[in-house]
């Protein structure tokens, strides 16, 4: 049995933050204002993974208002998930994700978060694919005042 999720999130650029994408630290200016590191990339692929298998979203399993969650690392997030989805005989098949940016430009950082994101599932960086492009200077990502992901997995029994 194969099955399909869709994810998506969306956090505000700040001052003061680190900025994490795809699980590695990206030297920027600005960083995502969150409750955890507020990794888009990373949250919507748990969002979507999470769906595939009909197990709710990040937000139910790691609540956003939970001392234990404060300043969490998305990776353990992301860990967390393919060994949730896991419970139900779920493993994950492929990923197809997308970062909505002005700033910073993120298609230099794509293969390292690949790795990245590979190591900490457990499978080839080719079953990753990520995608970056920005919204043409329209809305809140192309006045800079936020970053948001979209992403789909595809997860099999």
């Amino acid at each position: 049995m194969i099955r399909v999720g869709m994810g998506y999130d969306v956090h505000r650029l700040v001052e003061g933050r680190d900025l994490w994408m795809g699980g590695i630290k990206i030297d920027y200016e600005l960083g995502l204002l969150g409750h955890s590191d507020a990794d888009v990339l990373i949250h919507a692929i748990c969002d979507a993974i999470l769906g595939a298998a009909n197990m709710r979203d990040i937000g139910y399993h790691w609540p956003d208002n939970s001392d234990d969650t404060l300043g969490m690392d998305s990776k353990v997030i992301l860990k967390r998930t393919i060994e949730l989805i896991a419970t139900k005989g779920y493993h994950l098949v492929n990923i197809d994700a997308t970062i909505c940016a002005e700033r910073p430009k993120m298609n230099p950082h794509i293969p390292a978060m690949q790795q990245c994101m590979a190591q900490v599932i457990g499978t080839d960086p080719d079953n990753i694919s990520i995608k970056a492009t920005t919204t043409e200077r329209l809305g809140f990502t192309g006045r800079m005042e936020g970053i948001s992901a979209y992403a789909v997995a595809l997860v099999e029994r």
